[in-house]
């Protein structure tokens, strides 16, 4: 008998979305022959449909978990928009996020998928998501995957544009650091602070705001336009950098003010959004 390697299983588990068990059971049936196992599946009602490399996963969600002392975000692809609103799928999105949280280990979504789920016993994570797309018929996928120690909040919003934002700070006050996870999903700010801001691009519009002035008025003395543009500078940095930025519920404060009268200072936070292929945010400096 043909010995059955774990690369042909997961060559088939692949193309057909079933689970490993499922796979092997049928190559072993085959022989080893991919395409008979494909047959033996059909025939015996295994798999309807066999995964395309052009069915693309466009939408989804933001699993995110967060208990004091760590937390993570998970990024679940699905391929149409009426499933993200599926409970199960809803429920298998915030799941994969606790177990990432809860397993400093996993660097991977191979690796997450095979660790036990929290909401159905004796089943893995993968084994949830097969089952889905079993019944379901779309395909789903794992993307982008973050975990942090340390104290941290977050907010997932799923309504016109879907995206999940992770806070990392110092300090205790949840409320806090999910109101300032809320002003992140809607002014997308690109860094932490301004230091963050790459120099050249600083330059850049220093260079500009300095034409613009002198074009207004090019009479007033080159010192007293360097003040004028240093002035206009900072509507850039409120632009762009989160710590700058006027807090959206409070206006008249900045983001750092709000966080530090509240008793919490902002470290680090990552902005997704679904259908970005690179993080929305990168991680900053502590600031």
């Amino acid at each position: 008998m043909t010995a059955i390697t774990a690369g042909a299983v997961m060559a088939l588990r692949e193309k057909t979305g079933l689970p490993m068990m499922e796979c092997k059971k049928a190559l072993t049936e085959s022989n080893g022959d991919e395409e008979k196992a494909i047959l033996w599946l059909r025939e015996n009602g295994k798999v309807k449909q066999l995964n395309r490399t052009d069915r693309t996963t466009e939408f989804g969600r933001v699993g995110i978990y967060t208990d004091g002392d760590k937390g993570a975000m998970v990024e679940f692809k699905c391929e149409s928009a009426p499933v993200t609103q599926l409970e199960e799928f809803i429920s298998l999105a915030d799941d994969l996020a606790k177990v990432l949280a809860e397993n400093p280990s996993i660097t991977t979504a191979e690796e997450l998928l095979a660790q036990p789920s929290n909401v159905k016993a004796g089943s893995t994570l993968g084994d949830l998501k097969d089952d889905m797309f079993n019944r379901i018929r779309e395909v789903f996928n794992v993307g982008r995957m973050i975990r942090v120690e340390g104290s941290t909040g977050g907010y997932s919003h799923n309504s016109s544009t879907v995206s999940g934002v992770l806070v990392e700070v110092e300090g205790d006050n949840a409320a806090a650091v999910r109101d300032v996870a809320m002003h992140v999903a809607a002014m997308s700010p690109s860094v932490l602070s301004k230091d963050d801001i790459d120099p050249a691009l600083v330059e850049k519009e220093r260079a500009i705001l300095k034409a613009a002035a002198m074009n207004e008025d090019s009479s007033k003395p080159e010192n007293i336009i360097d003040k004028m543009v240093e002035g206009r500078l900072r509507n850039y940095y409120a632009q762009v950098a989160l710590l700058e930025q006027p807090f959206v519920k409070e206006p008249k404060q900045t983001v750092a003010q709000y966080a530090k009268d509240n008793g919490v200072t902002i470290k680090n936070f990552t902005h997704w959004v679904i259908g970005d292929d690179a993080p929305a945010a990168e991680e900053g400096a502590e600031g």
